[in-house]
């Protein structure tokens, strides 16, 4: 481990930004896959680093199918970030989470459906990364102990499922998820986030901020912005409590379980790939692949 490792935020509805945040420096930054979501903050809490990227933008004016996914995780991978705690906001598909509960997922259902790039492998270069647990079972122990220190209900595993949007679920929708998947909630962003997190070598762990019960409860009223907006609202100081603690949990020494993920995913030989497919790779794994031709 020749670097130490570093926390990078991504956040979404509610998290926006960061009060307590030592701001160092502003990355107006462009990748090979584009410019991510916004300018990427570099800041310190207390002694240690932070990036923290808005993923719908300053103002929220991306829809989750625009958000550039491989933008926003490369250009915080190139920055030093070693692990990703990602914020969002989430619908509820159990009875025993309630509104303003946290959700601390450890498996994921993706039904999006093709709109968004999902990997960082093709023209040139075949690659299959590891995916049965979605999330990193060590940053989420780390994200565990942090929720401990807070005063709110917190649950710990359960299924994130995945949709498009940016609509929310019809009624039958809803349902159908319920009683073929049992998820615990729903979002719109974990996927491709956390794929690509994963095929970038990178520790990712989601703290999903419960809101509303989609449109399946009988005796709830249905999702709606505002309702949503509302939750979030009282949610947000708790999620930026919640960074604070993981940030000073999160060592520079902390285990990176997925450093080298990308040696077992590529298939296809160095040599063998073509000069676009290894300048994409080379941005991300500059200590393996060259962007020069071999």
């Amino acid at each position: 481990m020749d670097k130490p490792s570093v926390l990078g935020v991504i956040g979404g509805s509610g998290l926006y930004s960061m009060s307590g945040l030592k701001v160092i420096a502003e990355h107006p930054l462009e990748t090979v896959w584009g410019k991510p979501s916004d300018v990427i903050v570099e800041g310190q809490i207390g002694a240690r680093t932070v990036f923290f990227l808005p993923r719908h933008g300053r103002g929220h004016h991306l829809v989750p199918s625009e958000v550039p996914y491989r933008a926003n995780i490369a250009a915080l991978k190139s920055l030093g970030a070693t692990h990703i705690l990602a914020v969002s906001a989430v619908g509820i598909m159990r009875e025993d989470i309630r509104p303003g509960d946290l959700v601390i997922p450890d498996q994921l259902i993706d039904m999006t459906k093709g709109i968004r790039a999902h990997t960082f492998y093709g023209r040139g270069a075949a690659g299959h990364s590891l995916f049965a647990d979605p999330f990193c079972s060590v940053f989420r122990d780390m994200l565990l102990s942090a929720v401990r220190e807070q005063p709110v209900t917190a649950h710990d595993g359960g299924t994130y499922i995945c949709i498009e949007g940016p609509r929310f679920s019809s009624r039958a929708e809803s349902r159908y998820f319920r009683a073929a998947m049992n998820p615990s909630v729903i979002g719109m962003t974990a996927m491709p986030e956390a794929s690509l997190a994963r095929e970038a070598g990178l520790s990712y762990a989601l703290l999903g901020l419960a809101t509303d019960y989609d449109c399946w409860h009988e005796t709830e009223e249905d999702v709606s912005v505002d309702a949503v907006l509302e939750v979030l609202k009282s949610n947000s100081v708790c999620a930026q409590a919640m960074v604070r603690a993981v940030s000073a949990l999160l060592a520079p020494d902390s285990p990176r379980p997925f450093d080298d993920a990308h040696v077992q995913a590529t298939i296809t030989p160095e040599e063998s790939m073509l000069p676009e497919a290894r300048q994409m790779l080379a941005e991300l794994f500059s200590h393996t692949y060259s962007a020069d031709s071999v």
